[in-house]
C-alpha cells in the first residue's frame, strides 16, 4: 500500500519570503466578499455530477460505504482517482485507516442504492448483494463500473478532504446509463448522439393512439399481430398492440422492453442522423467480428431503399420471447439481461435486411431442415415525425410467406404494402415528413 502523504502548505514559501531590495511593497489583496452557502449550492448545482458509492472494510472487517458526487479521475500516470468526503461523514473514517477502497459507479436505475448510502447510521448493506474486489473492498451488484484503489494521500480541503486513490484494478460492470445528480435531483445522462431516441415518451404514446385504428384494421385483415414500438435510450419499448380476434383480451406484449442493439432496430436507425447512426453502430461492441460495421451499414442502406425492415427465423423469435419472459425487467442484476444481449449480438448484421437470405445462425434455426430459418416472421415500417426521423415503428408479427406477396390467411393483401400504407397514413395524421 502507498501510505498517505502529508499535505504540504502552498502558502508556506510566500509567508517567509521577503521583497527584493528596492522592490515596491505589494498592495494588500482585497478582502473576498462572503459567499452565501445556499447561493453557492444553487450555482454549483447547475453542473451535473456522477454518483458513486465508495466502499471499504472497517477495522473489524465489516463493510462500510458512503455516497459521493465528487468522484473524478486525477492522473493517468500514475493512475489516480479522487473524491471529496465531508468531515461530518461517519463512514469514511472507518475506511480510511485500512488504506483501501472501491469506487462503485451507479446506474440510472440505482437511485435507491444511492439514497441508502446517503443517510447516517444503519446497516447500509442489509438489502444489497456484493462481492469482494481484488483488494477486498465491496463491489455492489449491478453497478456500471468499479475502480479498486489503494489510498494514496489525503489533503485537507476546507470542510472536506481531498482523497487520492491509486488504481489497482477496474472493470465495466454492465451496459447502462449512469446515475446523475443535477440541481438537487437525480436523473440520467442522455448522449447527444442519441437525442433522436431520447424525446418525451408521451409523443410516442400519442402517436400510438393515432396508429391504433390502423393497427387494429391490419391485424384483423391480415390475421397477424401488429405492434407499435418506441426507441427510448438503449431499449425498444412496445407501447401498443393489436391482435386478430383479441377483443376483451389484454395485450401480452405491451410494456415489453428489448435491448436497442445491432442488428435490431434498423427501422429506427436507417433514417436517423449520421451521429445517431454511429452511436447505434458502436453498440455492436469492440469484440464484434471484422466487417460487422460495414455489413450493418449495408443493411441500413437496404432498409432505406426498401422502406421497411424484416425479421426471419421462427426458432430465434421463439428463443427471444422465452428469454424475455424469464427475465425480470426491474432487476438489472438478473443474468437474463446478458443472455438476451448475447442472443441479439449473435445475429448476422444482415438479419433485418429485406434483400438478405442469410440465416440467423442460432442452433434452433441452423438445424431446421424445413426452411424455417428463412421464414419471414416480422415486417417493420417507421412512422415519421416532422423532422423526417422515425418516431414510432409499426411491426407485423407472425406474417408468413414471401415478400411482395399476399399473407396466408388474409384477403390476398401484400403485408408490406398494407403496412407501409398504414404507416404513411399515421405519418400524415402526425404532420410528419416522409423522406425520399
Amino acid at each position: 500500500m502507498h501510505p498517505p502523504r502529508p499535505a504540504s502548505d502552498p502558502n508556506a514559501a510566500a509567508a517567509t519570503a521577503t521583497p527584493a531590495a528596492g522592490a515596491p511593497a505589494a498592495a494588500p489583496a482585497p478582502e473576498a466578499p462572503a459567499v452565501d452557502p445556499a447561493w453557492f449550492r444553487r450555482v454549483l448545482g447547475t453542473f451535473p455530477t456522477g454518483v458513486a458509492i465508495v466502499t471499504g472494510l472497517d477495522a473489524d472487517g465489516a463493510p462500510a460505504g458512503l455516497a459521493v458526487g465528487s468522484f473524478t479521475s486525477a492522473s493517468l500516470d500514475p493512475p489516480l482517482v479522487a473524491f471529496f468526503p465531508d468531515h461530518r461523514s461517519s463512514s469514511w473514517p472507518k475506511i480510511a485507516p485500512i488504506g483501501r477502497f472501491c469506487v462503485n459507479i451507479l446506474g440510472d436505475d440505482q437511485e435507491a442504492v444511492c439514497r441508502a448510502f446517503a443517510v447516517r447510521g444503519g446497516d447500509k448493506f442489509a438489502d444489497l448483494s456484493w462481492r469482494s474486489s481484488p483488494l477486498g473492498s465491496p463491489i455492489l451488484d449491478g453497478v456500471v463500473a468499479w475502480i479498486d484503489c489503494e489510498l494514496e494521500a489525503i489533503h485537507p480541503a476546507g470542510d472536506h478532504d481531498l482523497v487520492l486513490g491509486r488504481v489497482h484494478a477496474l472493470d465495466v460492470g454492465r451496459s447502462a446509463l449512469p446515475l446523475v445528480f443535477f440541481q438537487g435531483g437525480y436523473g440520467r445522462f442522455s448522449p447527444l448522439s442519441l437525442a433522436a431516441w431520447e424525446g418525451d415518451l408521451a409523443v410516442q404514446l400519442r402517436t400510438a393512439d393515432l396508429a391504433r385504428p390502423q393497427m387494429e384494421e391490419l391485424a384483423a385483415r391480415l390475421g397477424a399481430e401488429c405492434v407499435a414500438s418506441a426507441a427510448v435510450g438503449d431499449e425498444m419499448v412496445l407501447v401498443a398492440s393489436a391482435s386478430p380476434g383479441s377483443s376483451g383480451q389484454l395485450p401480452t406484449r405491451v410494456g415489453q422492453r428489448i435491448p436497442f442493439l445491432p442488428p435490431l432496430g434498423t427501422a429506427f436507425v436507417a433514417w436517423a442522423s449520421p451521429l445517431a447512426r454511429r452511436a447505434w453502430l458502436e453498440r455492436a461492441g469492440r469484440d464484434a467480428p471484422p466487417g460487422t460495421i460495414a455489413a450493418l451499414e449495408a443493411t441500413l442502406a437496404d432498409v432505406r431503399a426498401a422502406g421497411y425492415a424484416v425479421g426471419r427465423g421462427r426458432g430465434w423469435h421463439g428463443e427471444l420471447r422465452t428469454m424475455l419472459a424469464k427475465t425480470d425487467p426491474t432487476d438489472p442484476t438478473d443474468p437474463g439481461h446478458d443472455a438476451v444481449r448475447r442472443a441479439i449480438r449473435a445475429l448476422p448484421p444482415s438479419y433485418e435486411s429485406p434483400s438478405a437470405t442469410a440465416a440467423p445462425g442460432t442452433a434452433a434455426d441452423a438445424d431446421a431442415a424445413d426452411g424455417s430459418a428463412q421464414e419471414l416472421r416480422t415486417i417493420s415500417v417507421p412512422v415519421f415525425g416532422r423532422d423526417g426521423t422515425s418516431v414510432l415503428v409499426l411491426t407485423l408479427i407472425g406474417v408468413h410467406g414471401p415478400l411482395g406477396g399476399p399473407a396466408p390467411g388474409g384477403d390476398g393483401d401484400d403485408p408490406v404494402a398494407a403496412l407501409r400504407a398504414a404507416a404513411a397514413t399515421v405519418t400524415a395524421a402526425l404532420g410528419g415528413v416522409q423522406p425520399d
